[in-house]
């Protein structure tokens, strides 16, 4: 369900300093990153999807970068597929303390980076982005901002404890 207030996130020129009070961490495609404490957490997206979820009762959150929609049941269900990997971040979100019923989404990345298929409607990143939105609907976690589709890639910063998130198109 999107939330009323949901709208596109700014892209911006610059991102803000990092303070000594956070701690950082890089997200790798085909990962998860949950936690408790404060973390400033950074990705590269390309047509690959980015979920960050948080619980501003609990200040716990975190993100996953999914590189492909739907485990379709053929080799290792691993978090590279976005059925997999928006289960598991909310699960993992469950068992720190946070409340399912609290937690709140915002969604990156889904371009189109490759010049070859920017004719397709569907290509590869809009069906992550699908995928996304649909599976928070089912999960009844409100969207509440998102920066999605378009032909460049994008860096994010996202927090886990107050759900702030920075990108910068690459």
């Amino acid at each position: 369900m999107m939330h009323p207030s949901a709208k596109p996130l700014s892209t911006l020129t610059q991102f803000p300093n990092q303070t000594s009070e956070r701690a950082t961490a890089y997200l790798h495609p085909g990962e998860v990153f949950v936690s408790a404490r404060s973390h400033a957490v950074t990705t590269i997206l390309g047509s690959c999807v980015a979920v960050c979820l948080w619980d501003p009762t609990t200040r716990i959150g975190g993100l996953n970068h999914f590189l492909l929609p739907s485990f379709t049941g053929q080799g290792l269900a691993s978090p590279r597929f976005g059925n997999v990997a928006i289960k598991e971040l909310v699960a993992q979100l469950a068992h720190l303390g946070s409340q399912r019923h609290n937690l709140l989404a915002k969604i990156f990345g889904g371009a189109c980076v490759l010049e070859a298929f920017r004719q397709r409607q569907h290509h590869l990143g809009m069906k992550n982005v699908e995928v996304a939105r649909h599976l928070l609907e089912c999960e009844s976690i409100p969207l509440v901002s998102h920066d999605v589709g378009g032909q460049r890639g994008r860096k994010l910063i996202f927090h886990t404890d107050d759900g702030a998130a920075w990108v910068k198109t690459l």
